[in-house]
């Protein structure tokens, strides 16, 4: 991984902050979509919620040089379409020079930060869709995890309809990242069960005024032989999220081949199993995810 130049990033934020502005509005667009129809995004919106783990790495994320030094290269292997982050470290990108004809997906609400209290209460705190549209960004993302015991799902539900909506006035894509989440031992856990996978996806296609801007963000269901059935739920195209894999990394991907067979799933969106992997070889798992599709 070649080192990246933090004094030169603080340097242009200190006295010159509109460069961010002036690389977003030079940076060279691509559509969504390549005419394989396949999406593969590296995911880096973690941190803003203050997830930072990675196995037993506590602060694993928390080294900011190292992370854009991991994004760079997994964002030049060949295959990877974009990234998914939150604006501080798109921002960064931008700075870097690595956005150029890569999708670039904006992290709508990081306010339900792990582990807090309110955590189900999932304010919008990251991009708004006129940020997205200003800076010239491809899509957005949201996170909409329900707790049928925890009022401040309600909250969360009737935001994320109205950012549906004012996602699709601008005809930006916005991919939806449904859970149905329960509260264990004073943590917040999510259900992975196929029937419970089923009803998070007919609830999050049902937001907002239009469902035509809308794509899902899934995970792979806890017994992957589930999935098939799952996903016709919906006519929304979709992709795979990556999720937390533990040391089974190729178990993992063999989870996401069979998902990735199925007629509305176009791609995948994984973040830290492809960053920091078991063996420590970023291009390598970037490159052998980049194979699934």
């Amino acid at each position: 991984m070649s080192g990246v130049d933090v004094s030169e990033l603080v340097r242009l934020r200190t006295y010159h902050p509109e460069a961010v502005a002036e690389a977003a509005a030079r940076r060279t667009r691509r559509p969504l979509l390549r005419a394989d129809g396949r999406l593969m995004i590296i995911a880096a919106d973690h941190p803003a919620r203050g997830a930072l783990a990675v196995g037993d790495h506590r602060l694993a994320m928390a080294n900011r040089a190292d992370l854009l030094e991991r994004l760079c290269l997994a964002l030049s292997r060949p295959g990877v379409d974009g990234v998914l982050a939150t604006a501080d470290i798109l921002d960064d990108l931008l700075l870097l020079g690595a956005l150029e004809d890569r999708v670039v997906v904006g992290s709508m609400n990081r306010g339900g930060l792990a582990g807090a209290a309110f955590e189900l209460d999932d304010r919008f705190t990251g991009h708004r869709p006129e940020d997205l549209a200003r800076l010239r960004f491809d899509a957005g993302k949201l996170l909409l995890r329900i707790d049928y015991e925890d009022p401040g799902s309600l909250d969360t539900l009737h935001s994320t309809a109205r950012a549906v909506d004012a996602m699709a006035e601008r005809r930006l894509p916005v991919f939806v990242e449904p859970f149905i989440c329960y509260r264990a031992d004073g943590r917040l856990r999510t259900d992975l069960s196929a029937d419970a996978v089923t009803r998070s996806i007919a609830i999050a296609s049902g937001l907002g005024g239009t469902s035509a801007y809308t794509w899902l963000k899934v995970p792979v269901t806890q017994d992957p032989d589930d999935m098939a059935r799952v996903m016709e739920t919906s006519t929304l195209p979709a992709v795979l999220l990556g999720g937390g894999i533990g040391g089974d990394q190729e178990g993992a991907y063999e989870k996401w081949r069979k998902a990735l067979q199925l007629p509305t799933v176009r791609g995948l969106v994984v973040g830290r199993s492809l960053l920091y992997p078991v063996d420590g070889d970023v291009a390598r798992a970037v490159d052998t995810a980049v194979g699934l599709l």
